[in-house]
């Protein structure tokens, strides 16, 4: 492991520290100042102090006295002072001693190397509910291809957008 590695990987900790701090302030320092930030439901937030208003509003609601729980998958370093961070975490409510399968959530990061040590840059979290993906012989791709070419047919649908 490198120092840089090291250190990508005590961001993501501290991460997870102000988060079960419930302290938003600590939470946005792990941020750069024009941070892009999309939460597991799709909600984008640009820049640290919006995120860090939002964490801060959550902290002292739905989400107060919340834990933050989770680890580094993996570190790849893309340009020289610019990584993505994959990890997972959940949100561990405090009446709760066991994390529910269906929190676990993965976190693209993008760290870069500021002159204050590494911050992340943007933050993509998603839950984590793989689906299968059907054989082409099953039934569910055997109806969408049956749909794909009656919408053809018909002249409907993306068909339609081509003219």
């Amino acid at each position: 492991m490198t120092t840089d590695d090291r250190e990508i990987g005590d961001l993501f900790g501290r991460l997870m520290q102000a988060w079960t701090d419930n302290d938003a302030v600590a939470y946005g320092a792990c941020f750069t100042e024009d941070s892009d930030y999309v939460s597991y439901d799709g909600t984008r937030t640009i820049g640290r102090l919006d995120m860090q208003d939002a964490h801060d509003r959550l902290f002292r609601g739905v989400l107060a006295g919340s834990a933050l729980v989770g680890d580094v998958e993996s570190i790849r370093h893309v340009a020289a002072g610019v990584a993505i961070v994959h990890g997972t975490a959940s949100v561990l409510m405090p009446w709760r001693s066991t994390l529910p399968k269906r929190r676990l959530s993965r976190q693209t990061l993008v760290a870069v190397r500021t002159d204050r040590g590494w911050r992340f840059t943007a933050l993509h979290n998603g839950r984590v509910r793989p689906v299968q993906i059907p054989a082409p012989d099953s039934l569910p791709s055997r109806m969408a291809q049956t749909m794909s070419h009656a919408a053809r047919r018909l002249g409907v649908g993306r068909a339609t957008a081509r003219t």
